[in-house]
């Protein structure tokens, strides 16, 4: 018996297998969206921890709006209409991300400085990634296929 896992669950494992949050969430549609994983990955590559650890919009976040592009932003290019659905599309992700944990800033959301020898130890001891980062990067997808 095969047992198909959940694709928030997938891209929960990949996090904690090494993957950034970006590229967690990217990858875990990657192949139903017949795209390469080694493409995933580089294109999601530059948005963990924040967007190049900058602690920004949460990656979970970023890869989640790169999705949306990719699912729904078919030519998009001189198309107000379709530039307005996509748009829609991110704004309700948004929405739904600070509705369940107040805000898409990544520093907000884990409570520690990444950028601070104190800050990466507090992520460490604390197991932010797998206790509190994992479920964002679960959430993300979740929504994504809400959506």
């Amino acid at each position: 018996m095969t047992i198909i896992m959940e694709r928030s669950e997938h891209a929960s494992e990949l996090f904690l297998s090494g993957y950034n949050c970006a590229q967690s969430v990217v990858l875990s549609f990657a192949d139903d969206l017949k795209f390469s994983k080694e493409l995933a990955q580089k294109m999601a590559a530059g948005f963990g921890g924040g967007m190049g650890k900058q602690q920004e919009t949460c990656g979970a976040v970023t890869g989640a709006i790169m999705l949306l592009g990719l699912l729904k932003g078919e030519q998009v290019n001189n198309n107000d209409e379709l530039k307005s659905q996509v748009y829609g599309s991110v704004k309700e992700l948004i929405r739904e991300f600070v509705s369940e944990f107040k805000s898409t800033n990544c520093k907000d959301l884990i409570g520690c400085d990444l950028n601070t020898a104190e800050g990466e130890a507090q992520f460490k001891e604390q197991k932010v990634m797998e206790t509190v980062c994992a479920e964002y990067v679960k959430k993300a997808v979740q929504i994504v296929e809400s959506i």
